[in-house]
């Protein structure tokens, strides 16, 4: 019987401590209920908090602890998983550090499950392993809402929250609030096996096809920047995406040479001016499909683009999905 530990703390989101617990608890057991089989369970939980203390998540639900994680340490862990902060993120942070500092013994993995995931984050929770310095250099993922953030606090990181899921040596991470399944899922299938988590996912009815967090995802404009310039010009670019525009005419209403229009803009942004454009455009597009019923020919043109096969294969490329596929998920 493998041992997974989820870690509490108050702020945490309720059903990213219990449904993960359901779904290691139910693995090998949902599947052979249905059928008449005798249950073969293959993990135990546990809720660890600090002092062993009960955990009051963001919903007001409160839960009681099964011990405390300062009684565990990363030489006999098998799994350890951190759930989503729901609570203000500085806040969690600045009232953690004990955690935070329990958390760091994890940069070295256990010997003793060698290849193996050993601590895990689900969305928001990435902070507290960041905050810990574990996932310096490693590919990681988070709430998308929350990238740019992210980015800011941690650039050691390299972080791609296109994924839903991340793994980089013994530590993985997901993307979204809910994507606690996902991460579930797949942790089950590297540690029981394929055929144990296909089984749980038919019999929790869970779509185990989710890869990319991209459709689900709004544009960051990244705004954290101080360059009024190009403050200024994102502003354009956001009312007037849809005309013919150029290097050449972006340049000339900055007041910029072409060159440090470049510059300045990936300073500040990250990106070029090209590369924002057609975010803005994509972005602009979601909400056209999302809300009306006009043909993808029409929203190709209103967004600035006239081929729609170019554009359809760059509206795929961003979001993970063709426009029809995003209309039939997303419209009201």
């Amino acid at each position: 019987m493998q041992k997974v530990s989820i870690i509490g703390f108050d702020g945490a989101l309720a059903s990213a401590i219990t449904g993960v617990i359901d779904l290691f608890r139910l693995a090998g057991v949902t599947w052979a209920r249905i059928h008449g089989e005798q249950p073969v369970p293959h993990f135990t939980t546990r809720l660890l908090t600090r002092n062993g203390d009960h955990c009051r998540c963001i919903n007001g639900i409160t839960l009681v602890s099964d011990g405390s994680w300062e009684e565990l340490d990363a030489d006999s862990a098998d799994l350890v998983i951190v759930p989503t902060i729901g609570a203000p993120i500085d806040q969690v942070l600045a009232s953690n550090p004990d955690l935070i500092t329990w958390l760091s013994q994890f940069r070295t993995p256990n010997k003793s499950i060698t290849g193996q995931v050993q601590l895990a984050s689900n969305c928001t929770g990435a902070f507290l392993l960041a905050e810990a310095g574990l996932l310096n250099n490693r590919e990681a993922t988070t709430h998308w809402g929350f990238s740019d953030r992210f980015r800011q606090s941690y650039p050691q990181v390299k972080l791609t929250p296109e994924k839903l899921v991340t793994v980089d040596g013994h530590i993985a991470c997901a993307g979204g609030g809910m994507a606690w399944w996902d991460l579930g899922v797949h942790l089950i299938e590297r540690r029981a096996g394929a055929q144990v988590a296909r089984e749980l996912t038919k019999a929790f009815v869970i779509d185990a096809g989710r890869n990319s967090q991209a459709p689900y995802s709004a544009l960051q404009t990244r705004r954290y920047h101080s360059d009024p310039v190009i403050l200024d010009l994102q502003n354009w670019l956001e009312e007037h995406y849809g005309e013919t525009i150029n290097l050449q005419s972006l340049a000339a209403f900055s007041g910029l040479t072409t060159r440090s229009l470049m510059r300045r803009f990936k300073v500040a942004t990250g990106e070029t001016p090209k590369s924002y454009l057609q975010s803005v455009r994509i972005e602009a597009a979601r909400s056209h499909l999302e809300n009306s019923r006009l043909p993808v020919e029409d929203v190709t043109r209103l967004v600035g683009y006239e081929d729609v096969s170019s554009f359809s294969r760059l509206f795929r490329k961003q979001t993970g999905l063709a426009p029809g596929a995003y209309r039939s998920r997303f419209c009201r």
